[in-house]
């Protein structure tokens, strides 16, 4: 029993070393392949650069809030879809979120960004967006930063009860 016990692991030892990369094996070529797949599933902090002269205006209860969104794969998928109309609710007295019908294509993005007041963002694992009214303290990779709120993002704190919002370009 006990030979065949070590004859198992040896066997699926063997098995694991096989099935895993090892950098010093592969050529310049594959690490460089390698190393460009992972930084094209990591989106970082959105710079001035990624910021997009697209905007979007959000319409509720006779108040406007204005976002500059960023340039990314996410954010131009969230456009294609508007307009939209969706209804808020409150998460965890920091942020509102609303479930989208259809996901972006953000799979196996994972993002480094720390969410602050202002961010209208992605959470990719539920599909909805978010809208930060304050900070949050718990980072999360699956949280990607579509756009920065512009103007009215104090519209969104007095609001405790559910609420519709049509969502379109401004030109």
């Amino acid at each position: 029993m006990k030979k065949l016990l070590c004859l198992g692991i040896l066997v699926m030892s063997f098995a694991l070393a096989a099935c895993s990369s090892n950098d010093k094996n592969l050529s310049e070529t594959d690490r460089g392949h390698n190393a460009s797949y992972k930084s094209n599933r990591i989106q970082k902090e959105p710079t001035e650069d990624s910021i997009s002269e697209i905007r979007i205006k959000l319409s509720f209860n006779k108040e406007e809030v204005l976002v500059r969104m960023y340039d990314n794969p996410a954010s131009r998928d969230f456009l294609a879809q508007l307009p939209l109309t969706v209804t808020f609710e409150d998460y965890v007295g920091k942020e509102k979120i609303s479930i989208l019908q259809k996901k972006l294509s953000a799979d196996n993005v994972q993002s480094e960004n720390q969410p602050k007041k202002g961010d209208f963002a992605y959470f990719s694992p539920w599909g909805n967006l978010a809208i930060f009214y304050k900070g949050l303290e718990d980072a999360t990779s699956d949280l990607i930063i579509l756009g920065r709120i512009e103007s009215g993002k104090e519209n969104f704190e007095n609001i405790h009860s559910d609420f519709t919002v049509t969502i379109e370009k401004v030109d």
